[in-house]
């Protein structure tokens, strides 16, 4: 269904339109919203259950969000933080759509998991005790428990223990943790949102091309089942098209956008159905960054819950790719974005992470045995016979000129908006879902603070996310965020036996 006369454009059907479009109806439910989406079902691309790693980010296990540690033996946890902080922003939205029955059954998009951190040797060993007494003296982690016992250990994640030698080990757990399926809640939040006056939800249309006009954009789609194209104006447009965002932002033409490329990341999962094994393993449990291996594919055995379904999955094996989206890619998609002004940055990249590029392109030729090798690393008894190997997505890099160089690669989130703040475009990946309200709150600030401002959007907003405007990491707010985050679980049914 599309529209006449929307006031806000959302192009792409994930997490990251989804909380957007529900959070803007929230706001001012006068506003009309239309969402175009390429595919035939939304939320197939970067949000799909399969194309992602499911963990809400909270910082909790993922040690690439705690570098090594300083020279004094210590271990900064303030990325750490500033996650967790994020991602309760994130549970507290979910929680007021479900209270206020915009979407139903939590365990169909969010189950508890408890998240685990894990290393092996004696210097990981050192640098986990230090990580754990920096996080665990803040109250977002002051249940985290630490062990280097095996017997401990074995009780938290089996899998991990049973046929291991007596190499050093060590591990951090909090049973707060989620595995949360970012396709089946971003199709919630769409779905109730195609149900309101004034919002129209458009499968099988692609966005070909944007123009400025005084008013805001002059949006052209085209209908991929009749061939049909079509104009559409709005005075804000939100591009959130996952891989698919920079050729978009590219067509805008916005002087903010020159410069930036696109740097594609392939990646591919072992998943293992085995009942005997998969009973075994309830966490999800993050290991060290393999040498050049990205951020995103810090390796990990993760339980999952996708369509009911308990899995374990373990990965992700990264992989050189062209293409920007996985189900509509082109292998021209990396190619057709070089442009004058970004050639200079994707030059760099190439010349400056040969290391990655090598990585990559090895990733994707090794064998189902060297998987194997890396998987025993975390689970000794692993069998080949048990496992078998699905893809898991494709994520695009930012690449952007900075601090007067060009060619750094960022392992994160990038929000691109104009000087008139009428088109705002995310960019790039981890831990980009589970933000996602942090980050489309940010847009609503930037682009639309009017609606914000007002005493009865405020109000609104306070009711959706009752911390947005409370620095929640601060000693001073200990209390209320064990409040909130307390009702969150409740709402979320993740308090559950």
């Amino acid at each position: 269904m599309s529209i006449d006369n929307p006031d806000v454009i959302l192009i792409g059907s994930g997490i990251m339109s989804a909380n957007l479009g529900a959070m803007l109806k929230c706001l001012d439910p006068s506003l009309r919203i239309q969402l175009y989406e390429v595919s035939a079902e939304l939320a197939q691309e970067s949000s799909n259950a399969w194309n992602n790693a499911g963990t809400g980010h909270a910082g909790i296990c993922e040690l690439s969000y705690t570098p090594d540690r300083n020279s004094d033996g210590t271990v900064d946890v303030t990325n750490a933080i500033s996650i967790f902080e994020q991602f309760e922003q994130s549970r507290q939205f979910w929680a007021y759509a479900v209270s206020e029955g915009m979407i139903d059954t939590p365990p169909e998009f969010i189950n508890p998991v408890p998240h685990v951190s894990f290393v092996h040797g004696q210097s990981q060993v050192d640098f986990l005790r230090a990580r754990f007494e920096a996080m665990s003296s803040h109250h977002f982690f002051d249940e985290m428990a630490f062990s280097t016992d095996r017997n401990e250990i074995k009780q938290w994640a089996p899998l991990l223990v049973n046929g291991r030698g007596d190499t050093p080990i060590a591990a951090t757990r909090m049973t707060g943790g989620t595995d949360v399926n970012f396709g089946a809640l971003s199709r919630k939040l769409i779905d109730w949102m195609a149900s309101q006056d004034g919002c129209g939800v458009a499968t099988n249309h692609r966005v070909i091309g944007l123009q400025r006009t005084s008013q805001g954009w002059d949006v052209t789609i085209k209908n991929l089942k009749t061939g049909q194209q079509f104009t559409k104006s709005a005075k804000f447009v939100f591009v959130g098209a996952g891989g698919g965002s920079l050729p978009l932002l590219q067509k805008s033409g916005i002087p903010e956008s020159k410069g930036f490329g696109g740097f594609p990341i392939g990646g591919q999962w072992l998943v293992c159905d085995n009942p005997s094994i998969v009973e075994q393993h309830t966490a999800k449990v993050y290991g060290q960054p393999q040498g050049e291996a990205p951020t995103m594919a810090v390796p990990h055995l993760d339980t999952r819950v996708i369509d009911g379904k308990k899995a374990v999955l373990f990965g992700p094996f990264a992989a050189w790719t062209t293409r920007f989206l996985t189900k509509s890619g082109r292998l021209t998609d990396l190619p057709g974005s070089i442009r004058l002004d970004n050639v200079a940055s994707l030059l760099k990249v190439g010349a400056y992470n040969l290391p990655l590029v090598k990585y990559l392109i090895g990733q994707g030729l090794q064998s189902m045995e060297s998987r194997m090798k890396l998987l025993r690393t975390f689970y000794p008894e692993a069998q080949t016979k048990d496992w078998r190997l699905v893809d898991a997505g494709i994520r695009v890099q930012a690449i952007k000129r900075q601090d007067g160089e060009a060619g750094i690669v960022h392992y994160g989130t990038e929000i691109v908006t104009d000087k008139d703040r009428t088109i705002a475009a995310l960019l790039g990946a981890s831990p980009g879902a589970s933000v996602s309200v942090s980050l489309m709150l940010q847009v609503i600030q930037d682009c639309l603070p009017e609606r914000l401002n007002r005493r009865d959007g405020h109000d609104r907003m306070k009711k959706m996310i009752p911390t947005f405007d409370v620095k929640l990491q601060e000693p001073s707010a200990t209390e209320l965020f064990r409040e909130v985050h307390q009702r969150c679980d409740h709402d979320l049914q993740l308090d559950r036996a």
